[in-house]
């Protein structure tokens, strides 16, 4: 392969050339994945069933864990002896480290038939390329910047949803005075940095967040927008009830669900418990992007990196790669995910309203050029950042730490992390 590393990893190089040649001879693909729910599992059938058509069978390799790191602590087990799955599902940059060590696939060939520099967004191309050469299929699209509210709680406030922090603030008032929890939140590291991602966004726009985010300008990280956004997220603090603390995320969706809780902000994955529950977008919850960030879009995605397993299994790989981008998977799989699909060409006949504006908002934001990574989902920064970002937000945020203290310590934390 022209793009690989040869220096790098050079033992795992060598065990995996060592195992190409005694792979099966029959088409077969071995997944490495962590979608392990009953609505990701019945989505994944659609593409195993689709590869069974194709004469390519499915070896299922799950490693439960929503976030990915025991999948990448197996998939590190499976590669140093020597027996690399045929392909794994990623997220933002791992691909890239695994792309640095030389032991990926190229998908360049699939690619060029099937249009993907045309109809896959640029900033997931950036993910999804490395050294100009196709490495993976991106499967969907979740983004980050959304605001689920109860419909009920919101009409009773008689409110319109709110288009800014100071209309935010005002619903969450209304919620408290109905005796409910205005703003449900899990008090986790990265949901910490999920809802400061979004205030980052709308305070300052989206050539701020890339500012401050992706460039890591220390002006930017220690300057007054900065300030406005750290005494936000200390208002924002004021909702939340006292035991959110530890709190998984989907158990705060539960609180506004179940109508103990006014609103919550999270990623479109959400609304997959939103559906679970029988709710109906528009009827029981409104999905709306958080206030004052309409228009841009926080993005993570998942994405199968095939690897390099020796030419006998290249065509299974193909067909692989080729069924991840087909749009009949793209629709199955999305509608039950919650997330959107990866290609932009693909109708949205089949999905719900919060879909529906999911991908107008998707495609909008790729135009624009304000389509950006999320931080706090492993798209924006190499995760030593992100983890030192993570401390400061979620110190601070547990008055661990004054504004000032945070505008101080998060610029030389992101300087010692690099």
């Amino acid at each position: 392969m022209a793009f690989r590393i040869a220096s790098h990893l050079a033992t795992a190089v060598a065990v995996i050339g060592l195992t190409a040649g005694s792979a099966a001879a029959e088409e077969q693909v071995e997944v490495l994945h962590w979608w392990t729910s009953g609505g990701e599992a019945a989505a994944l059938n659609v593409l195993k069933d689709n590869l069974k058509k194709e004469g390519v069978d499915w070896k299922d390799m799950p490693v439960a864990g929503g976030s990915g790191v025991q999948a990448m602590t197996a998939l590190r087990a499976r590669v140093t002896s020597g027996d690399p799955p045929t392909a794994v599902q990623m997220l933002g940059y791992d691909i890239k480290d695994w792309a640095e060590m030389g032991v990926v696939g190229n998908l360049d060939d699939v690619a060029k038939e099937g249009n993907w520099d045309k109809v896959i967004p640029a900033a997931l191309q950036e993910f999804s390329k490395y050294d100009g050469h196709w490495i993976a299929a991106p499967v969907n699209v979740h983004s980050t910047n959304w605001l689920w509210i109860n419909k009920a709680a919101l009409d009773k406030a008689g409110m319109e949803p709110p288009k800014s922090m100071d209309e935010l603030f005002t619903m969450l008032d209304k919620f408290k005075e109905q005796g409910i929890t205005p703003l449900a939140h899990g008090g986790q590291p990265w949901e910490d940095t999920t809802l400061w991602e979004a205030v980052v966004l709308s305070e300052g726009g989206m050539d701020f967040y890339k500012k401050a985010i992706i460039d890591l300008d220390t002006d930017a990280l220690s300057g007054d927008t900065m300030r406005k956004v750290f005494d936000d997220m200390t208002k924002l603090r004021g909702y939340f009830d006292d035991n959110f603390s530890g709190r998984d995320w989907n158990l705060a969706s539960a609180m506004v669900i179940e109508g103990k809780a006014g609103a919550q902000e999270m990623g479109d994955w959400a609304k997959g418990e939103f559906l679970r529950a029988d709710k109906v977008p528009g009827k029981d919850f409104v999905c709306i992007r958080f206030p004052g960030t309409q228009g841009s879009v926080l993005f993570n995605s998942d994405q199968f990196v095939m690897f390099d397993v020796g030419d006998d299994q290249h065509d299974a790989q193909m067909k692989m790669a080729k069924a991840v981008e087909d749009p009949g998977f793209q629709v199955a799989f999305n509608t039950v995910k919650g997330s959107v699909p990866a290609r932009t060409d693909v109708s949205d006949e089949k999905f719900d309203d919060c879909g529906k504006k999911g991908m107008k908002d998707l495609a909008e934001a790729a135009e624009s050029g304000k389509l950006a990574g999320s931080l706090a989902h492993g798209h924006a920064q190499p995760s030593s950042v992100k983890e030192a970002i993570f401390d400061v937000v979620t110190q601070h945020l547990n008055g661990q730490l004054t504004t000032d203290e945070a505008l101080k310590r998060l610029p030389e934390a992101v300087a010692a992390a690099q």
